[in-house]
Order: C-alpha cells, then sequence, then structure tokens
C-alpha cells in the first residue's frame, strides 16, 4: 500500500520570518548567500532590510586571496543592499603606495555616488585613519576624494547622526570644508555626534582660526564631541554654550605632545558653559603631556572632569614629576571624577602615598588604571581602604613597574594580597594586578 502522505517537514520550515532574520544576522556574507539558496523563504528572509543596516569595508593594503574575497564580497552586498543601510563603517588596512590609495579613491567615489542616490536611512558613517598627509596621497588624488567625501555628506546632511573622521590629518581648509558640507543645505546641522581627533594635520594652531569657528558655530544639536585640546579657545567654548548647551552631554579631549596646547583658556568660559550644560561630562586623554605647568593651564577647575587619562608612553623625563598634579591639580575634581588612567615611567620618584590620597579623596572614582612603579604594598592598602568602604572602585587594573630582571618576590606578594582579599575581589570587582620588569 502507498502511502499518499505529505513528506515530513523539518521545524526550520515553519520558523517565523523574525526568527529566521534573527539567525541570520549572525551569518558573514558568504553563509547568507548559501543560505539564500535553501528555499524561496529564505531567499526573502535574506532580502530583508534589517540584515543590511550595518556594514563594515576594509581595504586591505597587502591584500591575501581571502581578504580580496572578502572585500569584493562587503562591496557587492553595500551596492546590492546599499538603500538599507543605516551604519556604514569604512576602514583604510596598512595602505603602502600611491597606486593602492588611487584604487581607493576610485573605489570610494563610485560606493559614494551610489548610496548618495539609493539610500535614505544612512544615520552613522566612519572613515577613520585616513592619514591624509602622507605622502602616499598625491594632491589630486586626495582632492578628489575630498570633494567625493564633501558632496556625499552634502547629499546626507539632512539624516546623518553621527561622522567619525578620526584620523583624517588634513589642513584647516579641508577640515573646515567637509565639516561645512554637514550644514551647507541650511547654513546649519542638527547631527549629534562628531569624532573630529586628529582630524587636522600636527602642529596646527585651530583654536585661532576664525573659518573653524564659523565652522562649529553652524552646529546647533551637539551631543557628544571628541576632538583636540588645539581647537580649544574661550571662542568655541561660548559657540557651544549658545548652540549646543541643551543638548551637550560629552567631550573628549585629546591632548598630544605635538599639537600646540599653550593657548589661554579662561575659567569663566568653562564655567558659563557647564552652567548652560547640566548634563556636561569631560573627558581628557593626555599624550606626553606631563608638566605641571603645562597640565595646570588646561586643567581648569571649574571643568565638569569625570575622566582623566595621563599617559607618557614609556619616556621618561627627569624635567617633570608627578607629584604636583597628584596633590594639587587632580584632588580639584574629587566630586566629578570617575575614572582615572595613568601610563607613568616614574623611574625617579614614589608616588605610592600622593596616589592613595587621590584616590581616597575622589568620593565617585569607579575606575583606576595605573601603569607604573609602585611598591606592592600600594595595592594592600589600597585594598583595604577599599574592604573598609573608603573608596567605591569597581574596577582596578594595576601594572607595577619594576627594576628588577627577577619580580618572582613580588609576584609572591600579590599572591599573598590576593588571597587575603580574595573575598572582596571575586564579589565586588574587575581586578586585574601584575608586575613588569622595566630594564
Amino acid at each position: 500500500m502507498e502511502d499518499d502522505s505529505e513528506p515530513e517537514q523539518s521545524s526550520w520550515a515553519y520558523l517565523p520570518d523574525v526568527c529566521l532574520r534573527h539567525v541570520f544576522h549572525w551569518l558573514d556574507d558568504r553563509d547568507r548567500s548559501r543560505a539564500a539558496l535553501v528555499c524561496k523563504k529564505w531567499s526573502c528572509a535574506m532580502h530583508s532590510g534589517s540584515l543590511w543596516r550595518c556594514r563594515t569595508i576594509t581595504f586591505y593594503g597587502q591584500p591575501s586571496r581571502a581578504r580580496t574575497l572578502e572585500f569584493q564580497s562587503a562591496l557587492w552586498y553595500t551596492k546590492k543592499f546599499g538603500k538599507y543601510l543605516k551604519h556604514l563603517e569604512i576602514k583604510l588596512s596598512n595602505p603602502y603606495n600611491t597606486p593602492f590609495i588611487k584604487k581607493f579613491q576610485v573605489i570610494m567615489r563610485g560606493l559614494l555616488s551610489h548610496l548618495g542616490k539609493c539610500n535614505s536611512h544612512l544615520v552613522s558613517l566612519s572613515i577613520k585613519y585616513l592619514e591624509l598627509d602622507c605622502l602616499i596621497w598625491k594632491n589630486v588624488v586626495r582632492a578628489q576624494f575630498i570633494k567625493n567625501l564633501a558632496a556625499f555628506l552634502k547629499r546626507m546632511s539632512n539624516q546623518l547622526d553621527y561622522l567619525n573622521l578620526k584620523g583624517a590629518r588634513i589642513t584647516l581648509e579641508e577640515g573646515c570644508e567637509l565639516l561645512n558640507s554637514l550644514s551647507s543645505l541650511t547654513n546649519r546641522s542638527f547631527i549629534s555626534e562628531i569624532n573630529i581627533e586628529d582630524f587636522f594635520s600636527l602642529h596646527l594652531s585651530v583654536y585661532s582660526s576664525a573659518l573653524f569657528h564659523q565652522t562649529m558655530s553652524k552646529f546647533h544639536r551637539l551631543t557628544i564631541l571628541t576632538f583636540n585640546y588645539n581647537c580649544i579657545s574661550d571662542e568655541l567654548l561660548d559657540i557651544l554654550r549658545e548652540r549646543s548647551s541643551h543638548s551637550l552631554c560629552t567631550l573628549n579631549i585629546k591632548c598630544h605632545i605635538h599639537d600646540p596646547h599653550g593657548q589661554v583658556v579662561s575659567g569663566m568660559s568653562w564655567a558659563n558653559l557647564a552652567k548652560r550644560a547640566p548634563k556636561l561630562n569631560v573627558n581628557f586623554f593626555f599624550e606626553r603631556v606631563m608638566k605641571h605647568d603645562q597640565l595646570a593651564r588646561i586643567l581648569l577647575e571649574e571643568i565638569p572632569v569625570r575622566s582623566i587619562s595621563l599617559r607618557s608612553c614609556y619616556f621618561s623625563d627627569p624635567d617633570w614629576t608627578m607629584r604636583p598634579t597628584l596633590t594639587n591639580l587632580l584632588p580639584a575634581y574629587w566630586h566629578g571624577l570617575q575614572k582615572l588612567t595613568l601610563e607613568l615611567n616614574n623611574d625617579h620618584e614614589l608616588l605610592d602615598n600622593e596616589l592613595l590620597q587621590l584616590i581616597l579623596s575622589c568620593k565617585r572614582l569607579l575606575f583606576l588604571k595605573v601603569w607604573a612603579f609602585l611598591s606592592v604594598s600600594f595595592m594592600e592598602r589600597l585594598l583595604q581602604n577599599r574592604a573598609e568602604r573608603k573608596c567605591i572602585l569597581t574596577t582596578i587594573k594595576v601594572r607595577i613597574y619594576t627594576a628588577q630582571d627577577d619580580s618572582t618576590e613580588e609576584e609572591r606578594l600579590l599572591a599573598d594580597i590576593y588571597r587575603k582579599f580574595k573575598y572582596l575581589i571575586d564579589s565586588e570587582l574587575n581586578y586585574f594586578v601584575i608586575t613588569y620588569p622595566m630594564v
């Protein structure tokens, strides 16, 4: 007797589309293309816009066959489903010669032109570390790329909410041209987040530029602004107060040793901004700017500082000492400082007492990362104070530098300290402490 019943279908055949799309979300391009061939239902699910809202395209300077296929796939899918894109990230990995840069510029011209015509959803664009001041960027190629990008930003200016051009390293005029593209249609921009850290070339005194101030005055709804200290002036702070104080939440400010930072900014300008923008938090990142007089000119007590990072990058300079900064400058932020990072080659001074006192004085400090010459006993004292609730740290990451090749004894002491406070560390702390020979 023949069996006329329908063949039993897999449970996958009854999976709702929303669940199917959630599964497909985790597949790479190759697996997605294979899944689309299984049946009509899967093919339809694969063409759902929700699967193609985010895309990262990496241009590899020295591609292997696998990387070339990955890039071609990402590019093809970006063009095919470009109308659905909401978040686009472009990465330029190890560009090594002018022909490669020329190819990058030509591909980007076509890609941006296509997206400019078909996409009405893009809210986030990131193109980091272009380093347009490098010699491999010939003048004609560089000018054409900036022109194409400016035209694209102009088209997307009404919908774009986030722009990251960190590390572009361009001239003042070129940088302002790109930023002005975001407001060219209405003479004002309502983008909420911009990252222009290392956006301008090294050594530029952007803070004295009327063109830059005019450009920044067109932004009326900034929430997060990431940039370099060589952009800061009383004029810029007044512009932020007048245009974006109702929305401004975060300023991320990098100060590098090679960027000009000798300008005088008044505490009154910071105070006026903080008063009009009550939600404002400021995060400072210092790279090899360690001298007390330099820091004192920047770290004014009127600034609502939430985070400070001081990094000497393994450089040791007998002309600077960290003690005055720990005892005189940073305690001014005792009421608001939540995150402190210190990476110091302080082989000429021991800072145990000063650092511990600073930590105890900062009543809201949650995150501590220290790479420095410290005694192992510092950790025991810190944990004891934490156990006694004299501070509220939740993250402790410490690399104790030592001038000795053999740190066996220090490691043993650290192990003893861990065992002593294991109950606290395991239940309440994100804790990582090691010794590190610096010889």
